[in-house]
């Protein structure tokens, strides 16, 4: 049996989403700037894609940019505020849990002056409030939070945090990637200026994403050229990928999410049944409805990683951005769990497409591949947690 759990890195295309790009490949193939009636008519197709994704998070069409994925869009709302707004301060408020698109960007505007404040989590992955209270300035220009963490799968209370920026006078921006669609998202009610979200994670193409950006925001456009994508993402449009993303949006239902979240806490019920095992990150409904992450002591998560690969099933030991590297998570280090503790983790993303039956598979192997990893293991001895 071939079973996909690692949905939090990448999702297949759906075949509805797949027959709703193929026209503008090979029919309707115009360059959606052009005034001719090619053109036009990807433009018109443009606009209605960009109208379903505005509809889901309750935003105006002008709000929404496409661009290449999150990471783009990460990039474009945190430097384009931070280049914007240099009369005004120079300090940004993130997370030490956030992604390395966002911890990485924040880095960077590090060695160009900016200071930058880390806020701790605790052990589930939230952050404090009252910290993030107690750290906007008068300096501070924007407050950059995650909705959901990709690795364990924490959804924090952007509505609370978009409240303490909106009184403090800072624009707040919320990686979304892994949220959008999941989890409601209206943007007027929580006092987002700016979201980031892509098509991959939802069973979208990959390359294409997008960005809201609140009316009057002020923003520095990171790319130059022609006045595409209301003059702030120079670029052709990728019109097709566009097509497929707002498809994919159209596609989720309310029901699915629900019958994920019942998937997953199966999942979670089986593996914790596991000796010396244990969830990182919340319970219930402040997790995301596909996010399974479970420590399994005295073994390597990469050990286990490659054992459930050659039984077909496809996990990660957390984010597809970073587990080549051979240091331990930094969300798992910064949620309180030692480097060789959190070497031990793996996570499960499901999917509308995962099943009971491949949920009953993976939690078999899983007890194989443990007990027989345990028995070799030389973390065995000695080993506290």
């Amino acid at each position: 049996m071939k079973v996909y759990l690692d949905n939090g890195a990448t999702t297949k295309v759906d075949a509805k989403v797949f027959e709703a790009m193929k026209p503008y490949f090979t029919e309707k193939y115009g360059n959606a700037s052009s005034l001719h009636s090619f053109g036009r008519e990807a433009n018109e197709a443009l606009e209605k894609a960009r109208q379903v994704i505005a509809a889901k998070i309750n935003a105006e069409p002008g709000e929404i940019i496409f661009t290449s994925g999150g990471t783009e869009s990460d990039n474009m709302a945190i430097k384009g505020v931070a280049y914007a707004s240099q009369d005004k301060g120079n300090h940004i408020i993130t997370s030490t849990i956030e992604h390395p698109a966002v911890l990485n960007t924040c880095k960077m505007l590090e060695k160009k002056g900016f200071r930058i404040t880390y806020l701790k989590v605790d052990r589930e992955g939230f952050i404090d409030l009252e910290q993030l209270k107690r750290e906007i300035t008068d300096k501070t220009i924007l407050v950059t939070i995650m909705h959901a963490n990709n690795e364990i799968g924490t959804i924090e209370d952007i509505g609370a945090i978009g409240r303490i920026c909106k009184e403090k006078g800072v624009l707040f921006h919320s990686d979304a990637v892994q949220s959008f669609t999941k989890v409601p998202i209206d943007v007027k009610k929580t006092n987002v200026d700016l979201l980031s979200f892509s098509a991959h994670k939802i069973h979208g193409p990959k390359g294409i994403g997008a960005i809201y950006i609140r009316k009057g925001t002020s923003l520095k456009k990171m790319q130059h050229g022609g006045s595409q994508e209301f003059n702030l993402r120079a670029g052709t449009e990728n019109v097709a990928a566009a097509v497929g993303f707002a498809k994919a949006v159209q596609l989720v239902k309310e029901k699915e999410i629900a019958q994920i979240a019942k998937l997953r806490d199966r999942l979670i019920g089986g593996l914790r049944k596991i000796p010396d095992t244990m969830l990182n990150g919340p319970a219930g409904k402040k997790r995301l409805c596909n996010n399974v992450n479970i420590v399994f002591r005295f073994i390597e998560g990469e050990s286990m990683l490659l054992h459930l690969d050659a039984k077909g099933i496809a996990v990660s030991t957390g984010s597809a951005c970073s587990q080549r590297d051979l240091k331990p998570s930094q969300v798992l280090t910064a949620i309180g769990l030692r480097p060789d503790v959190a070497h031990g983790s793996i996570r499960f993303t499901l999917s509308r497409f995962s099943t009971a039956k491949e949920i009953d598979y993976t939690i078999k192997c899983v007890k194989q591949v443990v007990e027989n990893l345990r028995q070799i293991s030389p973390l065995r001895r000695g080993y506290d947690g």
